[in-house]
């Protein structure tokens, strides 16, 4: 790819081995030009290496846990939101980068940095996202109360202050800035396109969603909002929004790792340092684990009796140790942000269902939907 070679793992079995039974092998972070550009170099949780990335993991896993991820004191603030988003779809009648130009970046970066383009427009987005970032922190530091932090960026601060002697510390501005960016992108993006992508596939497939009304109404009902406890009483639902996600591919790449040594997998050998691609379309797409691939049916989440099953092939968040430190936040959001909608409304296509579309408007570092229109008739 470029100047890089690169090893693509292909199939659910391969990205396993690698990624999962050989975690200390493919457990780097890989080069990619567009991620060192965003993240200054490799500082932040998503691009960074050794004990730079094992410092900010932890710190951002152990402050993300003591903040409520995946405790009830975080459900009632996801709760929250999402009814507030209910009420902004009762205030209207409808219903939009790095997708399209990441390739081109990351085969030709000098030449791309220099050039104009829709790229810089991108990176105008990221430094303004970054600076809006910076400004916060700033304003944290003005009202920062040591023994009560407020958020993640207190935390981070506290932290700051605990190591400002060390010289080789990761927990400066550099850090606390990008860490941030990274857990801002990588949990708002992620989730919208989802939800974006989900609606679209229940206009779709109206049968599903009216499935899904039929399960919130028997085991939640209309008095009371949604909460993560009813999800093991919803099968259905949740085999749904598992085959969304393994469905729309959001990352189909995945992010690069590369090979921590010198080593021999598969009978090929790779060498230290080679860019590895764990094609997340394989697994998610892979045969051997799904009966219909390219086919939207929640029956692959499904036994015989209706009972939600787990498949190894699942795998939207990648695996390993560079699994997505928020993906039991996301499971969270999606759920209780599907069946709030759906428990308050009926959703409406602008078109006949044959006429829309699931093929990805964009496929590059990730895949969006197609534009549409959509009406929420309230239940």
């Amino acid at each position: 790819m470029g100047m890089d070679p690169v090893v693509v793992l292909c199939s659910c079995d391969a990205v396993k081995e690698a990624l999962m039974d050989n975690a200390e092998d493919f457990g780097v972070r890989g080069h990619m030009p567009i991620l060192d550009r965003i993240s200054c170099g490799g500082h932040g949780v998503v691009g960074s290496n050794g004990e730079r990335w094992k410092q900010l993991r932890r710190f951002s896993l152990m402050t993300l846990r003591n903040f409520g991820m995946g405790k009830r004191s975080i459900e009632e603030r996801i709760q929250e939101e999402a009814q507030f988003l209910t009420e902004e779809f009762r205030k209207t009648k409808y219903w939009d980068s790095m997708s399209s130009h990441w390739r081109m970046y990351n085969v030709y970066p000098k030449v791309m940095g220099k050039i104009p383009g829709p790229h810089q427009k991108m990176f105008n987005s990221v430094d303004g996202i970054q600076e809006f970032i910076t400004q916060r922190v700033k304003m944290h530091k003005e009202t920062l109360d040591l023994n009560n932090p407020r958020d993640f960026i207190d935390c981070f601060l506290i932290k700051m202050e605990q190591e400002k002697n060390i010289p080789e510390t990761e927990f400066h501005m550099e850090g606390i800035v990008n860490t941030t960016f990274d857990l801002f992108g990588a949990g708002t993006e992620t989730v919208s396109t989802t939800l974006r992508y989900g609606l679209m596939i229940l206009l779709k497939h109206p049968d599903v969603e009216e499935s899904i009304h039929q399960e919130i109404d028997k085991v939640i009902g209309r008095n009371r909002a949604p909460c993560i406890e009813d999800r093991s009483r919803m099968p259905y639902t949740d085999a749904v929004i598992h085959e969304i996600q393994r469905f729309i591919d959001l990352l189909p790449l995945g992010i690069p790792h590369k090979v921590a040594r010198d080593l021999k997998f598969r009978d090929f050998f790779i060498p230290k340092g080679t860019t590895i691609y764990p094609l997340l379309s394989s697994v998610l797409r892979d045969p051997k684990q799904f009966k219909y691939p390219n086919e939207f049916n929640p029956g692959h989440f499904l036994n015989d009796q209706g009972k939600f099953r787990k498949n190894d092939g699942f795998m939207p968040f990648s695996s390993g140790k560079r699994i997505c430190l928020g993906e039991g936040l996301a499971r969270m959001e999606l759920f209780l942000f599907f069946t709030t909608i759906l428990q308050n409304f009926t959703l409406q296509s602008h078109v006949d269902k044959e006429e829309i579309d699931l093929t990805p408007l964009l496929s590059g570092f990730g895949n969006y939907p197609h534009h549409y229109q959509l009406s929420f008739i309230p239940r």
